[in-house]
């Protein structure tokens, strides 16, 4: 059947209309001090998609004064309860309907709620640990908080789905009487104690506010840098190439301007590198943060970091991905491409560690093949099975189908529309590359479902020889 022409472009609107309204908006005002550690809230939560079983996510050290409809003149009642498999951070809210057994969901919803932290300026009696990406953390001088992670705002459920919608539209009014800078994760930083951020495009937001200051090198922005301005000027050329290393490999552009953050833990000794796109945080004590891109010492380390968070535009920001493979897929397949830019950018020695190290990590390791996961918890060892297993798995397929196949998976895995991101999405995609009966029957068996797929990847990766460190880290 033929349609006119003005009746497809109609179509075609009402289509993208669509697709455009189920990104929820938030709007409203946020209060907080960086020295008291307090944090209030008044937010509108709109263009709530219709989710049909939902839970509502708020950090679970926010009290919540109430949930309100739209027009602001009543005041839902609330269910609160805490499920650590959908968040360790938050409790979970919902509204009961009129019978008290289902749940209401409105199309729009007025939220109120306060907290206080602790703030932790001196680490002399902080533990040695206790600080991570989903804390939201007062170091005296500053706030830092993820988005997804942290729920600082409303992040809607959907529990059939599994689905998180945080990223959203916004149009916020930031205050805070002792910042010089605030910064919410979709805009420019601004200088001052007031700000209003607006953003059609939908983001999760991440926030970083209070006594720093920040410089900008060609598109990228470096808040609360401690390193010199001829140490970011190249720390901005070594992101331009790792970015153009990425969608040369993928053929996607990498269409992301990044901001880049640094700034300290509360706690003695944690560091790691987080990403909410388009932000990379670096958190950590002297060369445990961004000076060790430029240390002798942690260069040869800090460095595939970078390119780590670098790949997550690819795996976690234009593709999200769910279900209980959902997790391994975009931090495996992050980490194997930052493996291969490791390869091409360092010295063989410096890549050939990094794939030592994994197998090193991995030593009496009981890993659960990828056909056999039928939740997080089977990872084990979260850390070892998505940053050391999953890539040494891949590593092993490489040797199998070669690195251009590889390659061209990645790119099937980030284009494949698929509701949920288990394994037979998994399976089915690589099918699609391979195309070969044989050889996928013999990846599957090796790598996929036996009880010895880790023995059978290190033998393929490495050999009988697992290597002794070479490398200064």
């Amino acid at each position: 059947m033929k349609f006119p022409l003005l009746s497809v472009l109609l179509l075609l609107i009402v289509s993208l209309n669509v697709c455009y309204a189920q990104q929820p908006t938030l709007k409203g005002e946020i209060n907080f001090s960086v020295k008291k550690g307090t944090f209030e809230a008044d937010l509108v939560l709109t263009d709530i998609p219709k989710i049909e079983d939902y839970e509502i996510l708020i950090n679970s050290g926010l009290n919540i004064r109430y949930f309100r409809n739209i027009e602001d003149d009543y005041s839902y009642n609330y269910k609160r309860k805490y499920d650590s498999k959908v968040s360790y951070e938050s409790f979970l809210y919902s509204l009961p309907d009129n019978t008290g057994k289902a749940k209401f969901l409105p199309e729009g919803l007025r939220l109120s709620y306060v907290g206080s932290f602790p703030v932790i300026s001196d680490t002399s009696k902080a533990a040695n640990a206790g600080d991570w990406k989903g804390n939201i953390a007062f170091n005296g001088k500053t706030i830092r908080t993820d988005g997804r992670q942290t729920a600082w705002y409303p992040i809607l459920y959907d529990v059939k789905q599994d689905k998180k919608y945080d990223r959203v539209k916004y149009d916020i009014k930031i205050n805070c009487d002792d910042c010089e800078s605030i910064y919410l994760n979709g805009n420019v930083p601004v200088r001052g104690k007031t700000a209003q951020f607006k953003s059609d495009k939908p983001t999760e937001l991440a926030l970083f506010a209070g006594d720093y200051q920040f410089t900008q090198i060609d598109n990228s922005y470096f808040l609360n840098p401690d390193i010199s301005e001829e140490q970011i000027k190249e720390f901005g050329e070594m992101t331009r190439d790792y970015k153009k290393f990425y969608e040369k490999k993928t053929g996607i552009a990498y269409k992301d301007n990044i901001t880049y953050i640094a700034t300290t833990p509360i706690s003695k000794r944690n560091a790691w590198f987080f990403v909410s796109y388009p932000t990379i945080v670096s958190i950590g004590h002297g060369e445990d943060g961004l000076k060790g891109l430029f240390s002798d010492e942690r260069k040869n380390l800090f460095k595939p970091f970078i390119a780590h968070e670098l790949g997550h535009y690819y795996f976690g920001s234009i593709t999200e991905f769910n279900s209980e493979l959902g997790d391994m897929i975009s931090e495996t397949f992050t980490e194997y491409m930052a493996c291969k830019l490791t390869e091409a950018y360092f010295d063989k020695a410096v890549y050939q560690e990094k794939i030592n190290t994994k197998i090193r990590n991995l030593k009496e390791f009981k890993a659960v093949p990828f056909a056999k996961v039928t939740s997080e918890a089977d990872y084990g060892s979260r850390e070892r099975y998505v940053y050391n297993y999953g890539p040494i798995i891949l590593m092993a397929i490489e040797k199998e189908i070669g690195e251009k196949h590889m390659w061209r998976w990645i790119r099937t895995l980030l284009e494949t529309k698929a509701d949920f991101t288990d394994y037979a999405f998994l399976e089915s995609t690589l099918r699609s590359v391979v195309k070969d009966e044989k050889k996928l029957k013999s990846v599957k068996e090796k790598y996929f479902e036996s009880e010895n797929s880790l023995e059978n990847a290190v033998t393929a990766v490495a050999g009988k020889q697992v290597y002794v460190s070479s490398v200064k880290q």
